[in-house]
């Protein structure tokens, strides 16, 4: 049994070089309709997401373009795959860049400051329900399952994965179109 965690494209959105803390509520807005735009995923994405029997999306526009980027459709398209959301604190005096801000409200968001979206233990539980699903369907296909995600979505995926008895075998890093591979042992 195989299961493929992908992440999406590079984001077509990158918004204003900086921004105030208040402004990333609209930021983050605006990144969560972006697709992909003309990103192009490499060859080793190609052939990774090609090998899956089935085609697992989360809901949002960056992970479906990244599918149709590919060429592919997905065979399911769930909410449980989507990624978690970002607090957003007032810090006035600062305008800084959105990577920036979206780093420190990450943090923030780990540490368990969660604001006006789910908190980690909420999404850690989701991440389960998100597991439990993709090797339901593992089960019941004849190849790996693909899951076109997001960064910090997948990470927590993938650790209820090897809470399973699954090992990852293959890891091409966190960045846009890279994927881990996991197979129970």
């Amino acid at each position: 049994m195989e299961i493929i965690l992908m992440r999406h494209g590079k984001p077509a959105f990158t918004g204003s070089a900086k921004v105030t803390s208040r402004e990333m509520r609209n930021w983050i807005a605006e990144y969560d309709l972006s697709d992909t735009g003309v990103d192009i995923p490499p060859d080793s994405s190609k052939s990774l997401a090609f090998s899956a029997s089935r085609i697992i999306s989360s809901p949002l526009p960056r992970a479906l373009s990244s599918l149709k980027a590919l060429g592919l459709e997905p065979d399911v398209i769930d909410e449980v795959f989507r990624e978690a959301g970002l607090p957003v604190f007032h810090l006035p005096g600062f305008r800084l860049s959105p990577i920036v801000w979206a780093a420190f409200f990450r943090v923030m968001w780990l540490c368990g400051l969660s604001r006006n979206v789910e908190r980690l233990g909420i999404a850690k539980r989701r991440a389960a329900q998100a597991a439990n699903s993709l090797v339901g369907l593992a089960n019941a296909s004849d190849g790996p399952v693909l899951l076109m995600g997001h960064g910090v979505m997948n990470r927590l995926i993938a650790r209820e994965l090897k809470s399973l008895g699954f090992k990852e075998y293959c890891c091409q890093g966190n960045g846009y179109w890279n994927a881990s591979i996991y197979r129970l042992q």
